[in-house]
């Protein structure tokens, strides 16, 4: 009788046992979020400071496991639209699409929680650059290559189903014209932050 009762409690504790999202050479990951961008101070430029404020956006993300806990990951994202400030005056707005390229690596366990951390490159296009109380004048900002790093954590919820928080360190600094002149270079380099659910294929 307490050989049966043994092997039933094992039974049951087997069945309530918590999921875990483990990460094998092969899976892919698709991820539905949400992104808040807080960029930088800004940088001093011929004419002031210039700076950006934050912005919310949509995310998507796509990760393919190349090995065991070492994934492949693009994060795309509903453009970020931006309010351009020079001197603390508000001078126009941008938006821009920030695709991001990372390897990352997933510390497996037996626990709902998968930390990883990341590393890649982000390409950022600027877009539809409007200026206001600058007499007219044009603004037109390059597209910008930087490094970026990425760390968060999964909590699966199922054996295929997670949730996601997780955050970036981006590197963009675009240079900035207004009116034709060259006005010197902007940092932006922000940290993003996003909130996700992610499915296993």
């Amino acid at each position: 009788m307490k050989h049966i009762t043994a092997l039933t409690l094992a039974a049951l504790m087997g069945t309530t046992a918590a999921p875990v999202l483990a990460q094998e050479k092969g899976d892919m990951l698709i991820g539905l979020g949400l992104g808040w961008i807080e960029p930088d101070d800004g940088s001093n430029t011929l004419v002031g400071k210039v700076d950006a404020d934050g912005a919310l956006s949509p995310t998507i993300t796509f990760e393919y496991f190349i090995a065991d806990r070492v994934g492949i990951e693009l994060l795309a994202s509903w453009p970020f639209e931006h309010d351009l400030n020079l001197a603390g005056s508000d001078i126009g707005e941008t938006k821009h699409l920030p695709p991001t390229l990372s390897l990352q690596y997933y510390f497996t366990n037996a626990s709902q929680f998968t930390p990883f951390v990341g590393a890649g490159i982000n390409y950022t296009y600027f877009f539809d650059e409007k200026t206001r109380n600058l007499g007219g004048a044009s603004l037109d900002l390059d597209d910008s290559w930087g490094l970026a790093l990425h760390a968060g954590v999964d909590y699966a919820i199922s054996e295929r189903g997670a949730l996601r928080a997780d955050v970036r360190y981006i590197d963009i600094e675009t240079d900035a014209t207004v009116g034709g002149t060259d006005i010197g270079s902007v940092d932006i380099s922000p940290w993003v932050f996003n909130v996700a659910y992610v499915i296993k294929f």
